[in-house]
């Protein structure tokens, strides 16, 4: 009879996402996670960064309607500062170092370019809000590397999660302030 008791036991495989049952449950248990999965917008079964930037939409436009543009400056900067802690702590609390739950990233990075490129109409705001989106989702060039600078857990990759989505968000000022040059 073999002694079981000696043989090592197998490292457990890197989760990709938990389940979605146990995803509302965890999202109330802490207010960092409530923030990180934005609000529940990142619980959404299809496309969860593209939900969770139209909540990011939505939210600035209800904003821009009480604040000044300096008042929404600082919301940001406080966002982006509460957003690197929040999808820190998220991410090592799901064991998955960059899960697609984790929207706050998509919600800040879409505020910052609605900040910086307004006024513009419904129609600029949807190619604003298109353009982010491919930058984000196709990750072409500098986002893709941006995307693999900060990688794990623990300070690095709480801040890689937020950095890609503000290198899209740059790349798509670039491109909104290019066509207006143009």
């Amino acid at each position: 009879m073999q002694d079981l008791s000696s043989s090592p036991t197998p490292a457990p495989e890197p989760r990709t996402q938990p389940p979605r049952r146990s995803l509302t449950r965890f999202m109330f248990s802490n207010p960092l996670h409530l923030i990180a999965i934005g609000f529940g917008s990142g619980l959404s079964r299809f496309a969860p960064g593209t939900v969770g930037t139209l909540w990011g939409w939505l939210a600035f436009l209800v904003m821009q309607l009480w604040l000044t543009q300096a008042q929404l400056g600082i919301v940001i900067a406080v966002s982006l500062l509460l957003g690197w802690l929040a999808c820190t702590v998220t991410a090592r609390h799901m064991g998955v170092a960059d899960p697609g739950s984790i929207v706050w990233d998509e919600v800040v990075a879409i505020w910052i370019v609605l900040w910086l490129a307004m006024p513009m109409g419904f129609f600029g705001q949807l190619v604003a809000f298109g353009l982010f989106r491919y930058f984000d989702a196709a990750k072409p060039g500098p986002v893709r590397w941006a995307d693999q600078l900060f990688k794990g857990f623990g300070w690095r990759g709480g801040f890689g999660i937020m950095f890609d989505d503000l290198v899209a968000a740059f790349c798509t000022l670039l491109v909104i302030a290019f066509w207006r040059w143009i």
